[in-house]
């Protein structure tokens, strides 16, 4: 029999007879259902991990990852982020006002900041549970993701409309650590990367283009250069983005509630794994039957395609144990 592992490979490679694979994104719920706190959660590895790996023998889920919040580079970078007991971490100052501030922004040794230090350790924790036999995803900011992290989402807009020299300059220097993030994470044991950039879907084609998918294009064949598979998540409505989107050669793409599955697999093509899309706030509002009902309907729908069922983002903190599982329970059906 094979270990779960071998067979996410498989489903990378597109091979026929798979099953349904089920991963949802899980943070809060996963702190909460471990009985630890959010900020435990972002702030130590071994909470996270054991949160995740609890929740992978419960539900029996398919993989796992180190996702928990925006802010490792951040800090990194020198932001102060403070810990919330049941929230999000917070990042308490923009470090980047202008183009000097960009220049004079040092690039950080990943290997010595605390927080990138920590989801490092991560992997190798998970390794050291799981021996190997289970996918383990680590995770990345996108180059805009990051850039708005240091200089402020409303800024960096207006950034890439009046100073696109500054808007390069400092997305230039978010890639240099992306690209050795993702390296650190690979070389401690994840077998893919979730490159996180949900601001894209606010921003036009034209600027997505101009501005952002070389970069895109040129982290994803970096990650996979290195023998590990890449994983896009772009929040929201991206109907617009997946056009470019589609000649970036991604491995796997999680995609949120507002978009159309059918019109989403046109356009992106049969060899990328699609993953999603049940709106979050449906898996925590609606009853089991409701449930078990929408989650056949889109096993049928993406049956013999590339298919990873998920919610379109996070798993919402009191989203009913129940449900979760009953979304397992009904992906074992379908092969």
């Amino acid at each position: 029999m094979m270990n779960k592992k071998q067979q996410f490979d498989r489903l990378l490679t597109g091979e026929k007879n798979q099953k349904v694979f089920f991963k949802p994104i899980l943070m809060h719920f996963a702190a909460r259902f471990n009985g630890t706190t959010y900020g435990k959660f972002a702030s130590d590895y071994k909470a996270l991990v054991e949160s995740n790996v609890k929740c992978f023998d419960y539900f029996d889920l398919d993989a796992v990852s180190l996702i928990s919040d925006p802010y490792r580079e951040t800090s990194a970078f020198g932001a102060k982020i403070e810990y919330i007991p049941e929230g999000v971490p917070r990042c308490l100052n923009k470090i980047v006002a202008n183009i000097d501030d960009v220049k004079n922004l040092k690039i950080p040794n990943i290997l010595k900041c605390e927080r990138t230090l920590d989801r490092i350790n991560g992997a190798t924790y998970y390794q050291k549970l799981l021996k190997g036999n289970v996918p383990v995803g680590g995770w990345i900011e996108g180059p805009l993701a990051e850039a708005c992290d240091l200089v402020g989402v409303s800024e960096m807009l207006l950034n890439l409309m009046l100073d696109p020299d500054l808007s390069n300059l400092l997305m230039d220097k978010c890639m240099v650590v992306a690209k050795e993030f993702a390296k650190a994470q690979i070389d401690a044991g994840c077998d893919f990367i979730g490159i996180g950039d949900a601001i894209c879907s606010q921003i036009d084609v034209d600027t997505y283009n101009l501005f952002v998918r070389e970069r895109h294009k040129e982290l994803a064949e970096y990650i996979q250069s290195l023998g590990s598979k890449v994983k896009f998540h772009i929040c929201g409505n991206i109907e617009h983005l997946l056009s470019p989107l589609s000649t970036l050669n991604i491995d796997i793409i999680d995609i949120d509630w507002q978009n159309d599955l059918k019109k989403v697999r046109k356009i992106l093509g049969d060899d990328i794994v699609i993953k999603g899309n049940i709106d979050p706030v449906t898996i925590l509002d609606r009853t089991t039957e409701e449930i078990e009902d929408i989650v056949t309907d889109l096993c049928l729908q993406t049956q013999n395609e590339k298919f990873i069922l998920s919610g379109g983002c996070e798993i919402c903190l009191d989203t009913p144990v129940s449900n979760l599982m009953k979304m397992s329970e009904v992906s074992k059906m379908f092969i």
